[in-house]
């Protein structure tokens, strides 16, 4: 069974950057769809962005769209969310995830049979 385990999350300024990267064990990145998510307390988990294999090519929600950019290195069993301009209401607790199944909805938290433990993302002045 695959585990994952997000890093790179922390306190930035509006306006900053910050890379999270999510890391397998157990198994590989090669499942079917890949994502990252989001969630704020009291709150739905938002699905940010995703990879479909074989296609590779990631789709963004509307509020990552222009500002983030999700990528894998199959080599290090690794994706990663790199977020630029990032804003106060981008503050969340952050999560990888992935399935083995076929899903219409590659956003849909539901989808998603693996996640990892998450990993902070503060964006404060």
């Amino acid at each position: 069974q695959v585990q994952l385990v997000e890093s790179g999350g922390g306190l930035v300024q509006p306006g900053g950057s910050l890379r999270l990267s999510c890391s397998a064990s157990g198994g590989t990145l090669g499942y079917y769809a890949l994502g990252w998510f989001r969630q704020v307390p009291g709150k739905e988990r938002e699905g940010m962005s995703s990879i479909i294999d074989p296609y590779d090519r990631p789709i963004y929600s509307d509020s990552a769209k222009g500002r983030f950019t999700m990528s894998r290195d199959n080599k290090k069993n690794t994706m990663y969310l790199q977020m630029n301009s990032l804003k106060p209401e981008d503050t969340a607790i952050y999560y990888c995830a992935t399935t083995g199944r076929r899903t219409a909805t590659p956003l849909s938290p539901r989808e998603y049979d693996f996640w990892g433990q998450g990993t902070q993302v503060t964006v404060s002045s």
